[in-house]
């Protein structure tokens, strides 16, 4: 009797749990959302994740508060989310280094596939080429020619090993041919500022977080990393046409920003959430919002969004690989 006693209570349990399942649905959100960006204000990240919030927070009736926890490349903040209760109220927004860093941080703690719940893909975009204004470069191709008279003396920012601009300018460095040293900062909004204080002389940052500093003449840029122009700055070329008859003609770096959630987050508010972001971003007013900010928007389901990231840890591996990225 006292096995069978045990046996019926868990299987009540269960039951009631199952149960309590889509009421809990039903009444989510019932208080503020906590959305953490593993960088710090200013960069990209960031940026994408402010602009998400407030639509968000309207439609969704609670407030979606910003959370910047920085630091080792995203890994702090990532794991803040990882290990938080699986009931949607603790999300991620993060972007490529939430693919590369276990191929870059010695026991990475996390595995983007294994251990999150993809909700959507947001949107994605290019990057600038950026200069330091009295940097003597106007294109391209004198980029590339200084860079090639002062090999190892060239210095560009990037917001930490394995980030969007640290790969991009390896990228550049690798079809160029040139050697431009990465300098690391904690987050693109860091990185930048190093480029506006002439600390550095080049930077690869995110189109979204830059566009500010361009128009108001602070950084001069020289191309988007983009296949095509961008029409934020449409007279604005890309590397590779500025590049036309040399290896760069080939170059093209595009980034993306997912929201994730702790594995076991159950379905239900997956698709809540789901729901919500894709009725925001895909207004015709947002979709024009975020195309004057240099994204495009994707608003994808949680399968898009998860096979996507499953692509590009493939991809990225590989470019880590092949150019022996390290974190130090």
């Amino acid at each position: 009797m006292n096995r069978f006693s045990t046996v019926m209570t868990a299987a009540l349990a269960l039951a009631a749990a199952t149960v309590a399942l889509p009421a809990a649905a039903q009444t989510y959100p019932s208080k503020a959302i906590r959305l953490v960006s593993p960088f710090p204000p200013g960069g990209s990240v960031d940026v994408v994740g402010r602009l998400l919030a407030a639509k968000l927070s309207e439609s969704l009736g609670q407030q979606m508060v910003v959370d910047n926890r920085s630091g080792a490349s995203g890994v702090i903040g990532t794991e803040v989310v990882m290990n938080s209760p699986p009931d949607g109220y603790t999300l991620l927004i993060n972007t490529i280094p939430f693919v590369t860093n276990q191929f870059l941080v010695p026991r990475a703690p996390y595995d983007p596939l294994r251990d999150f719940v993809s909700i959507s893909l947001v949107a994605s975009s290019p990057s600038f080429v950026t200069v330091h204004p009295p940097l003597p470069v106007r294109s391209i191709q004198e980029l590339i020619a200084l860079a090639k008279a002062k090999p190892g003396q060239l210095f560009y920012s990037a917001a930490g090993v394995g980030t969007n601009p640290h790969i991009a300018g390896e990228l550049f460095n690798l079809l160029a041919g040139v050697n431009m040293v990465a300098v690391q900062y904690k987050g693109g909004g860091p990185a930048d500022q190093a480029l506006i204080a002439g600390d550095v002389g080049v930077t690869f940052g995110n189109i979204s977080q830059e566009i500010g500093f361009v128009k108001a003449g602070r950084m001069r840029a020289l191309a988007v990393t983009s296949a095509k122009r961008n029409s934020a700055m449409p007279d604005l070329p890309t590397v590779a046409e500025s590049a036309p008859e040399g290896p760069l003609r080939g170059y093209e770096f595009d980034t993306w920003f997912v929201v994730a959630a702790p594995k076991g987050t159950p379905r239900v508010i997956v698709d809540t959430l789901n729901s919500h972001i894709r009725k925001v971003l895909t207004s015709p007013d947002q979709v024009k919002f975020y195309e004057e900010r240099g994204l495009t928007v994707i608003a994808s389901t949680p399968e898009e969004a998860a096979a996507h990231l499953e692509k590009e840890q493939k991809k990225w591996q590989r470019v880590i690989r092949e150019r022996g990225i390290k974190a130090e």
